[in-house]
């Protein structure tokens, strides 16, 4: 696959906007998380996590990401392709995005397969992990927690004594003036004598 060559103009200024949401510190418990669900060895590379890259030449091959789907919900993802041709790893990032959909991540929280295997906007990876540690919260998943649990319903039932005391008191978002009156103030259209 070509490189593509460096960018100016806008196309820069978009990119510094991305690469500035990619948070290093959001990113590296993300990867623990990963690390904790699976066998799927992850080696930090030397000196520790420092950037974008490092995060996403580890995540690259989707082996890892389906490895930690199958640790969620097993045989989610029948087949893990470990081979290092471009398409299979492709497929991989695919099928972990398909089987964490089904799973119960929102659509719009996850991220396109360019967004990892080029490195396009690696935090909507980060987000989508995030999305993915709250949904297996909330799908009761009694292992390792990575980021906050999704609100659960709550319905309410009122009595008709209830609903009909409700309706009798008069909210403050219907408004209040509070003293405040329109006076000294000019019809629309006309105009002011000074």
């Amino acid at each position: 696959m070509a490189e593509a060559g460096p960018s100016y103009g806008l196309t820069k200024e978009c990119e510094l906007k991305t690469q500035s949401k990619f948070d290093l510190d959001r990113a590296i418990e993300a990867m623990n998380w990963v690390m904790a669900l699976t066998d799927h060895p992850i080696t930090p590379p030397e000196g520790g996590w420092t950037d974008q890259t490092q995060f996403q030449q580890v995540l690259k091959d989707g082996v890892a990401l389906c490895k930690a789907m199958n640790a969620l919900q097993p045989n989610s993802i029948a087949k893990i392709n470990q081979s290092a041709m471009v398409f299979k790893q492709r497929e991989n990032i695919e099928l972990f995005l398909k089987a964490a959909v089904q799973y119960g991540v929102p659509a719009h929280n996850t991220f396109q397969v360019e967004s990892l295997y080029e490195g396009k906007s690696l935090y909507t990876v980060i987000d989508c992990l995030f999305a993915l540690g709250a949904v297996a919260q909330k799908n009761r998943f009694d292992g390792p927690r990575l980021g906050i649990k999704y609100a659960e319903e709550n319905p309410r039932q009122f009595t008709a004594e209830q609903l009909q005391a409700g309706r009798a008191v008069i909210s403050l978002q219907y408004g209040s003036n509070k003293g405040a009156s329109q006076a000294g103030m000019t019809a629309p259209g006309t105009s002011r004598h000074m």
